[in-house]
């Protein structure tokens, strides 16, 4: 068994930990600890900056999409025409 520690946090960071540990236990569908969730933070550390951990969290009705979509081609035509 691994040795336990009890360590002080600020009630912010309490209630952040606590958020953590909420939304791992939903995705998990079973308990999850404190400690668990620490090692989900130390594991995902160094993918923070992926751009996946963003696929879906964009919510946009069919129109905006769309309209981001045209923008983006836009925005690449004229940046291939620059290029020649």
């Amino acid at each position: 068994m691994e040795k336990t520690r009890t360590i002080k946090i600020s009630d912010n960071n309490y209630k952040w930990l606590l958020k953590i540990s909420s939304d791992l236990q939903k995705k998990k569908e079973k308990k999850v600890s404190f400690d668990d969730a620490l090692k989900e933070l130390a594991v995902n550390n160094g993918k923070k900056n992926s751009i996946m951990n963003f696929a879906g969290k964009l919510e946009l009705s069919e129109k905006d999409s769309k309209n981001m979509i045209e923008e983006i081609y836009k925005e690449r035509k004229i940046a291939s025409r620059r290029l020649q």
